[in-house]
């Protein structure tokens, strides 16, 4: 199809709707929303399909022209009455590399996808660069203004902070577990000087982050009253975003008339999903592998059909230092035949003893369409000394991981392997250099980055302290301007585990040096 082509709107449900008849809702509605009113997450109502004369159209296409014919087909041609092209233009053409996201062979069989060109260094960007402006579109046009709540691990956060930065419509807060980011992760959020962006250290892990914002969602009255949205993985447009690369890898090794297998350094899951929705729209992938590091929970329910929560360790690839994979709820949806109840009810059951009820048919599909592999912190540093001294190549931890997982697993040797570089070197120096003696410098970019003045926010794990922070500094949504939200209204704070009437236990530290 060309690009100025209209397409039937894809309509959107909830993971948890267990009404008869579900509520759909619009690209425009899931996109300010973030996460269903139920505790769910949206998904489509029907994965749209590329033919493969549509996919080999696609051979020679730059990378914006390409997201173009990706994204329309899932949100339509147009936001509202802003056409999608130009946007998607903007928002690639300021990458640092002509391809945006290029191939490099590692060795025969083995590629390596470069997705840390954008301006935070990380994968993430590839999505939040689009999702600032699909927001900003849409809310100009709508004269509304969002408070977005988010949690991060690390490249989350500060590729959020930067698409939405000095944005007028926009308030953000980025949650992050204090000391267990990089320092260049850490810096790349609490350095940013602008008045409506506010990075929030959380003494936790990023679980405890990620439920904290799952809280704040479900308490009804709090969302609606700030026009809660989210930009991190559980809003579907940062799914849709993160399928366009694997179309441009797919495409770039010559899908559709040869398959292609991809291995991704996983933590939350939400990249690897986005490469299952790639290969359902009818990209050939032939294999999918989820690298995880010892916080492995994912390559242990895999290998064993058990997922069950364990303590987050600190390691080399702290980005997936995550037990508790909010993106699965969507693969468990279709596990479980798009069963709303069922899931709302297993994840009640996941929160209340720490094992999600998953029975053999299911992991068994699960298994079908995934293949996982742990590698721990010795793997990983030797994968950076070894691709190093063979192919000039230095990986970030999170990168490594996808590399030993490619390497490692039982795949096709005929089938081209892609794996994903998730971050650039720079934003681990001590790993890399570590492991290669090598230490790798920032781009010029963000070459003052360690001298910048820090502004740091400290917070207790306490849902009652992060709300009254919001609050006191999310400017005010103007009268009449809520937005209909689609969906239920229930609230399902009960599920998150949180006590809400806990004492406000803050401490503002001042600006560091």
């Amino acid at each position: 199809m060309s690009d100025s082509v209209s397409v039937d709107p894809v309509r959107y449900l909830s993971t948890r709707d267990d009404a008869p008849t579900p509520a759909t809702a619009s690209f425009e509605e899931v996109l300010l929303a973030g996460l269903a009113h139920d505790g769910g997450l949206y998904v489509p109502v029907e994965v749209p399909r590329f033919t493969r004369d549509e996919i080999a159209a696609m051979s020679g296409l730059s990378y914006a022209e390409l997201a173009t014919r990706v994204v329309a087909r899932f949100a339509g041609s147009h936001l509202g009455t802003v056409p999608l092209a130009p946007l998607l233009a903007e928002t690639y053409a300021g990458f640092g590399h002509p391809a945006v996201a290029p191939l490099k062979q590692l060795e025969s069989g083995l590629w390596l996808m470069e997705l840390f060109h954008g301006p935070t260094l990380a994968f993430k960007d590839y999505a939040l660069q689009l999702v600032g402006r699909l927001f900003e579109a849409l809310l100009q046009q709508r004269g509304e203004r969002v408070t977005i709540v988010g949690a991060t691990s690390g490249d989350t956060g500060s590729a959020a902070i930067e698409a939405c930065r000095d944005r007028d419509a926009v308030d953000i807060f980025i949650l992050y577990p204090n000391g267990r980011t990089s320092e260049v992760q850490r810096r790349q959020m609490t350095t940013v000087d602008a008045s409506n962006v506010h990075a929030i250290a959380i003494d936790g892990t990023f679980d405890d982050c990620q439920d904290l914002v799952k809280a704040m969602f479900a308490d009804a009255t709090f969302r609606d009253g700030f026009n809660l949205s989210a930009v991190n993985s559980i809003n579907w447009a940062r799914i849709l975003a993160q399928i366009v690369y694997y179309f441009a890898a797919g495409v770039a090794l010559g899908a559709p008339h040869r398959p292609v297998a991809f291995s991704v350094p996983t933590g939350n899951f939400g990249n690897v999903y986005a490469a299952h929705i790639a290969r359902r729209t009818g990209l050939p992938v032939a294999q999918l592998v989820v690298g995880t590091n010892r916080n492995d929970i994912l390559a242990r329910f895999l290998a064993t059909g058990k997922m069950t929560i364990g303590t987050v360790e600190p390691s080399l690839s702290p980005s997936m230092d995550i037990q508790v994979s909010s993106n699965f709820e969507r693969l468990l949806f279709e596990l479980m035949d798009r069963d709303g109840a069922a899931v709302a009810g297993a994840m009640r059951d996941f929160r209340a003893s720490g094992t999600l009820p998953v029975s053999p048919a299911q992991w068994h599909a699960a298994q079908r369409l995934f293949t996982g592999h742990r590698v721990d912190d010795a793997a990983t540093r030797a994968t950076i000394a070894a691709t190093w001294r063979d192919s000039g190549e230095l990986l970030d931890p999170h990168s490594a991981v996808a590399v030993a997982a490619a390497r490692a697993v039982t795949r096709d040797r005929n089938v081209p392997m892609v794996a994903l570089a998730c971050a650039h070197p720079a934003k681990f120096p001590e790993a890399v250099e570590a492991a290669t003696g090598q230490h790798p410098p920032l781009p010029a970019s963000l070459a003052d980055l360690m001298t910048r003045r820090e502004r740091i926010t400290v917070l207790p794990n306490q849902l009652a302290a992060v709300q009254r922070f919001v609050a006191d500094h999310a400017r005010p949504i103007p009268a009449g301007r809520l937005r209909p939200a689609p969906g239920s209204l229930a609230n399902t704070s009960e599920e998150i585990g949180h006590n809400q009437s806990a004492a406000v236990s803050s401490r503002r530290v001042g600006d560091a040096a």
